[in-house]
């Protein structure tokens, strides 16, 4: 495997009002480009993640004056698209296709004088069908259907809201350290406790932010990387998970997710064991996912998740730094962009005030629908010599 990420370009995030998510694209590729010290007429391949709302397409291309472009798609994995877009982009150019592959998520949810939570009125029908159990109908809402995968880990583990506060306070005490991060105040567990009920048992500081922003990536190969602007991210490894659950009695739904196949995949294509991740960067779009994505890679075993996070092995100065910018729940929302853009940081040894001593080999996850579809990369700053 020969593919590095040699740009990252991120836009504000946030209340960012006025701009469109194509305008907030290209800004994000503009900067990933020149992060990487490339021009816009570098880049031969582009893939477009277009969101819930398929506000960003194909078209973006004419928006960057791109020209006899070798490599141009849609990739819709929801909160998986970005690991997809790296594994996709990393093939083409092992095959020739291209030869410099911009990846990019834009959204802009939020409009001014509206609350956050009106920022996706139309995505009970974008999701329709998409979800894992045809029973939850009635369900619509991501935090009510979340809300039943939690429950079940919950009755099944004894897994507690107590510990799901854990995930929640690690990552704001991560994302105190994060200049972009959109909340930085401090957060206690009591403060999580009192936190208003979303969907029991999901409460308000259970559930990921809502941001306008783009996050962009640039992929080539390693050697060509090498001699560009900034340290490449080598790309070691990947995997894809896919568990296609139904409303049957013997389901794991809730209990096993996509991220026990992707991660064992991806694991076994690197040629490393887990236990020599140095930093995880994970899809937090709620408290559980980071317990269970724990789980299902194997940092703690089956259903000691809720021990494992109460511990603070995942927070500042512990065992497992995990979400090291504040994750989604409380650093920024861009789908998979939000961890994968931290683990090209980490990797690259620039974090700053939150940057992990060993950052050796990086473990970043994605996840989309309700825990139907799962992506995971691992990367390094280090060639692969395995």
């Amino acid at each position: 495997m020969t593919a590095a990420i040699a740009g990252l370009g991120m836009t504000e995030m946030g209340k960012i009002y006025g701009r469109t998510p194509t305008q907030l694209a290209v800004e994000a590729i503009s900067r990933a480009a020149e992060d990487a010290g490339l021009g816009l007429a570098d880049i031969d391949g582009l893939y477009v993640n277009p969101g819930v709302k398929n506000d960003t397409d194909l078209r973006l291309q004419s928006s960057l004056q791109m020209r006899h472009t070798r490599l141009l798609a849609t990739i819709q994995g929801f909160g998986s698209s970005a690991g997809q877009m790296v594994q996709y982009a990393a093939m083409a150019i092992d095959a020739g296709m291209a030869e410099v592959v911009a990846c990019v998520y834009a959204d802009a949810p939020l409009k001014e004088g509206k609350r956050a939570g009106a920022a996706y009125p139309g995505q009970a029908r974008a999701m329709e069908g998409v979800g894992s159990l045809p029973f939850a109908a009635g369900l619509k809402a991501a935090p009510e259907r979340y809300a039943v995968a939690a429950r079940r880990h919950m009755e099944t583990y004894g897994t507690t809201s107590e510990q799901l506060g854990a995930v929640a306070v690690a990552a704001r005490q991560w994302a105190a350290m994060n200049p972009a991060a959109q909340m930085r105040e401090p957060m206690t567990l009591e403060d999580h406790q009192s936190s208003r009920m979303i969907a029991d048992p999901l409460r308000l500081l259970d559930c990921c932010l809502v941001s306008n922003g783009a996050v962009a990536i640039i992929v080539t190969s390693a050697e060509r990387a090498a001699t560009l602007r900034q340290p490449p991210v080598h790309v070691w490894g990947w995997g894809q998970g896919h568990p296609g659950y139904v409303n049957r009695r013997d389901s794991e739904f809730g209990l096993v997710t996509g991220a026990a196949q992707s991660g064992a995949d991806a694991l076994t294509m690197a040629g490393v064991g887990v236990e020599e991740i140095g930093v995880r960067e994970l899809y937090d779009c709620f408290t559980y996912t980071t317990l269970i994505t724990l789980e299902d890679y194997g940092f703690c075993a089956k259903g000691e998740g809720g021990e494992f996070v109460a511990s603070g092995a995942i927070a500042p100065g512990g065992s497992h730094p995990t979400n090291t910018g504040g994750g989604e729940l409380s650093s920024f929302y861009m789908w998979g962009m939000t961890p994968l853009s931290e683990a090209v940081i980490q990797a690259r040894g620039q974090g700053g005030e939150r940057q992990v001593a060993d950052h050796d080999l990086v473990m970043v996850s994605g996840n989309g629908g309700v825990l139907d579809f799962h992506s995971t990369l691992i990367l390094s700053p280090h060639p692969k010599t395995r």
